[in-house]
């Protein structure tokens, strides 16, 4: 209920401030579990993905955080859950786990830290992992403007154009006699090539050409990879 509640009001603010907008919000599904694989380039990118959603998204965010009074309680009831700082990786692995598992929609930012504006990197395996562990489709995210307008290392945002662009969802099989960290490995790769792709579309170029940019062609097939526009 907060979150329907305040989310008008985030999404108003963020027009006025950065102009927000957004494209292809028709490929993330209406219901069931969907989980949203986005670059990250500013502490705004998880609300700004949120305002250029339809969808409510769950995210995930430091324990400690749910410590701080009233705080803690506004952010849960903004969908953020909790992980934990000591093992990290599997607290956050499992609580994504659970949240898809309950039909939810969770961004994630697979690079694991803010790069530079249109510069992206290779993607933790976790991303993969839990991809293919939870089979729910992947719709890649690009985000661009949230660099301009609130870089990491500086006190303040500053007004600046920024969208948010969704691609159709990619869908990752979890076929026999493949090693494991290989499935995860490549998965994570199709993403980031996903993203590419949808970075090139927004830009018009390649800002940073990445070399796993063919994987979601060529490598993606081994995975059982498709979007809607492909045949099965």
């Amino acid at each position: 209920m907060l979150y329907a509640f305040v989310k008008p009001l985030i999404v108003l603010l963020l027009r006025w401030l950065f102009r927000l907008e957004s494209v292809g919000g028709q490929h993330v599904p209406a219901t069931g579990a969907a989980l949203l694989v986005a670059n990250h380039l500013s502490v705004l990118d998880p609300p700004l993905v949120g305002g250029a959603s339809d969808r409510p998204l769950s995210f995930l965010a430091k324990a400690e955080l749910f410590k701080i009074p009233l705080f803690g309680r506004l952010i849960h009831g903004l969908n953020a859950r909790p992980v934990r700082r000591e093992g990290a990786d599997a607290s956050a692995l499992r609580e994504a786990l659970r949240t898809l598992a309950e039909g939810r929609a969770l961004l994630i930012f697979p690079e694991g830290t803010r790069g530079a504006e249109g510069q992206l990197r290779e993607a933790k395996a976790g991303a993969g992992m839990l991809a293919v562990l939870s089979g729910a489709p992947v719709i890649p995210v690009y985000i661009t403007g949230s660099g301009r307008a609130w870089p990491k290392g500086q006190r303040l945002p500053r007004r600046s154009q920024v969208k948010v662009a969704f691609g159709p969802p990619l869908t990752f099989g979890d076929p026999e006699g493949r090693a494991r960290k290989e499935r995860y490995a490549e998965a994570s790769r199709v993403m980031m090539a996903a993203i590419a792709e949808l970075r090139d579309q927004v830009t018009g170029a390649a800002a940073d050409r990445v070399p796993w940019q063919h994987v979601r062609a060529v490598g993606g097939a081994g995975l059982g990879a498709q979007s809607p526009t492909q045949n099965p």
